[in-house]
């Protein structure tokens, strides 16, 4: 990965995208996210089945097969008709993405992929029993160790489809905290499921990022809430850098963050609020100083603002294709204050 020092602060956004047309989605990010941004291959949830982040990434399994319940998807003996549904819109993706960027007279350098991380998608597939696959440490397991062998396929499909491009992945965990605290409701809803040990997350992560890396991933970042944060955790399984709302961030918390910067780990900031779609967008000016403020409090030098991502604090499904546009607009201005900043 490269030194902070000839880094420059850049921007991107968190995958889930608005509209069903990936042309049309793929045409505006990359048009808005060019060097030094990281453009990234969109999730459209609007689709429907298998556009979905849990069908999305459990396509990728391994000797998995899934289909959907009533419940939600499902971990079955052999694959139905909405795992094909799943697969064959992700290659439809990656096939549109290639005429995308090939038609493009300079390409990015990078592209990022987002996919589900082994935890989430276990409390979001379910057993057998309609229990989630979570209950179940061989299931766990078994998840864990599917998604490790099915990135390389995947991102040997994405890199065909940007020759020369640096693929970088960010690893969702959405549901890491309730994971961590045991607060995931069992199917009856009466009681929780017992809270997963934290040496099995490191271990569960580290797996994908080792697997990632043998892929020749060039960053991997993990994506969590802002609450309960494992950033340590992250860290130590061998992430690259942290992906975070800035929002209600603790003391603590930006301590971490300043002590990963200092270590050279990247952080990804999520600092643009886009918790409500129909609200107006903040003035870059005021978010950079809300990156800035505290990242002076802790004695951060300024120049370390160039290793920044900036990024929504959402993703952008419920915004419209023109509204998302505008958030990924205001970013790179984010973006470029931040990089008045770093270099004085």
């Amino acid at each position: 990965m490269s030194s902070v020092n000839d880094l420059r602060a850049s921007a991107t956004g968190l995958g889930p995208w608005p509209g069903g047309d990936p042309a049309e989605a793929n045409r505006i990010i990359r048009g808005e996210l060019g060097h030094p941004h990281l453009p990234f291959l969109p999730e459209l949830p609007d689709r429907g089945v298998g556009s979905d982040a849990v069908g999305r990434s459990a396509s990728l399994l391994v000797d998995l097969a899934i289909d959907v319940q009533p419940h939600g998807w499902r971990l079955v003996d052999r694959p139905g008709k909405d795992a094909q549904r799943a697969r064959s819109a992700l290659a439809t993706d990656i096939n549109i993405l290639a005429d995308v960027a090939g038609a493009e007279e300079v390409s990015a350098g990078e592209l990022k992929v987002q996919m589900l991380g082994p935890l989430s998608l276990a409390a979001s597939l379910h057993l057998h029993n309609g229990e989630r696959a979570l209950l179940d440490y061989g299931a766990r397991r078994d998840i864990a160790e599917s998604l490790a062998a099915g990135v390389a396929d995947h991102l040997r499909r994405v890199s065909a489809a940007v020759p020369g491009a640096g693929i970088v992945v960010q690893v969702d965990e959405p549901d890491i905290a309730s994971v961590m605290a045991g607060t995931i409701p069992t199917a009856s809803g009466y009681r929780t499921l017992r809270s997963i040990p934290g040496e099995e997350v490191t271990a569960a992560w580290r797996l994908l990022i080792d697997a990632l890396k043998a892929a020749g991933v060039v960053e991997t970042v993990l994506s969590v809430p802002e609450v309960e944060a494992p950033i340590e955790r992250i860290l130590a399984a061998g992430a690259d850098g942290v992906s975070v709302p800035l929002r209600a961030l603790t003391t603590r918390q930006w301590e971490h963050l300043a002590a990963a910067v200092e270590d050279g780990k990247r952080v990804w900031a999520g600092a643009l609020p886009t918790y409500d779609s129909q609200a107006p967008l903040p003035r870059a000016s005021d978010v950079v100083e809300s990156i800035w403020k505290p990242w002076r409090q802790l004695g951060l030098p300024a120049s370390a603002l160039s290793g920044l991502r900036v990024t929504p604090s959402t993703g952008l499904a419920g915004f419209k294709p023109s509204a998302a546009k505008d958030v990924l607009t205001k970013l790179t201005h984010v973006a470029d204050g931040l990089d008045q900043l770093a270099q004085g």
